[in-house]
């Protein structure tokens, strides 16, 4: 899709990473800078994001392909309303979670992450900066569990294992900035601050 006014930023990585505290934490920075920022997360709340959550939470198993159909379909549902009238009106828009993920989610279910990138890229827009938060698969699920959350299947230490895999490979194609996500907070703040700035002051 075409460029847009604003800026894109997704903020990526498996679960238990620190993408919903780094998309805040970003988001409050560039708002106390002066800049209207937009913060949304995949998947949504719409239709197709809310059968997306209650699959998971339900424990159902779909085939990778039907998953990743859900996560389209919510995708272009959320670009349309949401992504791009922000971008349209030069906001910054920071995605806790966006295509990437299915790159990566899907992608180690066996689908090829390239296939899921140009369907995605059909229906929403191409992120300005992709930030991709790596931490061991232990380490997230560790987190999920201190949040006094059960992993639903998507958390498994050993599908996280192949999806950082996947992540990690995205990275060394050159889609986004891989950033070390068991530092402390201010310290990923800091680096994901640095990373963003260049490309919010020339929008």
């Amino acid at each position: 899709m075409a460029k847009n006014r604003g800026v894109l930023i997704a903020i990526e990585g498996i679960d238990g990473a620190g993408k919903s505290t780094q998309s805040v934490l970003l988001k409050r920075a560039l708002e106390q800078r002066g800049y209207e920022v937009v913060l949304l997360k995949e998947p949504t709340n719409g239709v197709w994001g809310s059968k997306v959550r209650r699959l998971a939470q339900l424990g159902r198993h779909v085939s990778p392909e039907e998953e990743l159909e859900l996560f389209l379909r919510d995708r272009e549902e959320n670009a349309k309303q949401h992504i791009i009238p922000a971008l349209e009106s030069g906001r910054v828009v920071i995605m806790d979670r966006y295509y990437p993920s299915s790159m990566a989610y899907q992608g180690a279910l066996g689908i090829d992450p390239q296939l899921i990138r140009e369907r995605s890229e059909r229906v929403a827009p191409v992120p300005d900066l992709v930030v991709v938060l790596d931490v061991p698969p232990e380490v997230g699920v560790s987190r999920i569990l201190k949040r006094g959350e059960r992993p639903n299947h998507f958390e498994e230490e050993e599908y996280l294992r192949a999806v950082r895999d996947v992540f990690r490979r995205i990275v060394e194609e050159g889609m986004g900035v891989l950033v070390d996500g068991t530092l402390s907070p201010q310290r990923v703040h800091a680096r994901i601050l640095e990373l963003a700035m260049p490309l919010v002051e020339d929008c």
